[in-house]
């Protein structure tokens, strides 16, 4: 009697969601696993931060409603081919994303059926890179701007020189002496821009140098004293007998405090004093500060200071022979010697630098 016939075992049905979600877990990019019907089977702590958790088997539409990246999800199921598209989220705050999805080969082992198909979908935060890039644009521009003014008074004062006022003495020394501002101006300008490049060139560099701020102080002070003169402002120093250490560059350090006296001198010289502080209080950190009795910026021009070409007043800068750039410079600066600079004002009551190291 024949034996009866031997029925094949059922072949083993391998599941990759585990291994994919454990794998999700690793990846610090916003990132979902998804099936063919555009439900969120898995989804990483990076993506719960951003959109929320979402309950395993959801539609993505429960947290996504971009219609275009809906619509690059259902291509990529249709075709089987990846896609990427860029997406803007508004709120709490405006970011930029690269997001991808891409089928998940899950076959990893031929011999054993797979469940799926998967679709790995990833969000790239390209937010700082897109600020940077606006930030190169709004510099280019604004430095092709600031360049172009003094040019065209250059070129228009020349070509009266050499037209109506060929021989007119007393045009020509006029003349002169604007042709001899403008093009310090931009003799001024270009030299910022230089020094902003080579911050920008070492800023991952911290300093190394032990520097004694109180003579460093002083220097700038004498340094600075024809300038209070003539403006009438007195620059009274508050400092310690000892010896005041910071690691820091020297010459950098002397543009920052340079910058911060002379523009009290010049923006507070109604008040006609600027009071520089030299702190050194025991287990706090040591702070430089630059107080002025002028009118005060207004609270919403405070957080934008140290923008590159940011002007309060445009006149007032201009008329008082400003570039736009010492304050970013300092920030540069100071963010090269992980110190910060806190800035403190009250309408006709004054203005407070503190560099904080």
């Amino acid at each position: 009697m024949a034996a009866p016939p031997v029925e094949a075992p059922e072949p083993e049905i391998y599941d990759p969601l585990p291994t994919i979600a454990a794998t999700l877990a690793a990846i610090d990019s916003p990132a979902f696993v998804l099936d063919g019907e555009v439900n969120v089977l898995s989804q990483n702590r990076a993506a719960e931060r951003l959109f929320g958790a979402l309950p395993a088997g959801a539609h993505l539409t429960g947290r996504l409603r971009s219609p275009g990246i809906l619509d690059m999800v259902r291509e990529t199921i249709s075709t089987g081919e990846p896609n990427q598209i860029e997406h803007s989220e508004r709120l709490p705050s405006e970011r930029v994303f690269i997001v991808r999805v891409a089928p998940i080969e899950s076959d990893l082992d031929a011999a054993r059926p797979a469940v799926g198909p998967f679709y790995l979908m990833v969000f790239r935060d390209i937010s700082e890179l897109r600020r940077i890039d606006r930030m190169r644009s709004d510099f280019v521009a604004n430095a092709s701007h600031e360049l172009r003014t003094p040019l065209a008074s250059l070129r228009g004062f020349i070509e009266t020189l050499q037209g109506p006022a060929k021989g007119d003495a007393k045009a020509h020394d006029r003349f002169l002496g604007i042709m001899f501002d403008q093009a310090t101006r931009m003799s001024r300008l270009v030299d910022d821009l230089l020094s902003l490049s080579r911050l920008e060139l070492k800023a991952h560099l911290a300093p190394d140098q032990t520097i004694d701020l109180v003579p460093l102080v002083s220097h700038v002070r004498d340094a600075l004293l024809p300038l209070a003169e003539e403006l009438g402002v007195e620059i009274v120093l508050h400092m310690p007998d000892a010896r005041v250490d910071v690691l820091g560059d020297r010459d950098e350090l002397v543009q920052v405090f340079e910058n911060l006296i002379e523009n009290a001198c010049k923006y507070g010289q109604e008040g006609k004093r600027v009071d520089v502080f030299i702190r050194n209080d025991q287990s706090q950190p040591v702070e430089v500060s630059v107080v002025d009795r002028g009118p005060g910026i207004p609270a919403e021009h405070v957080p934008r200071l140290t923008e590159r070409f940011y002007r309060v007043s445009v006149t007032d800068s201009r008329s008082k022979k400003g570039t736009g750039l010492g304050l970013a410079i300092v920030k540069h600066i100071l963010t090269r010697h992980r110190a910060r600079l806190i800035v403190k004002s009250e309408i006709d009551k004054g203005t407070e630098f503190t560099v904080r190291f």
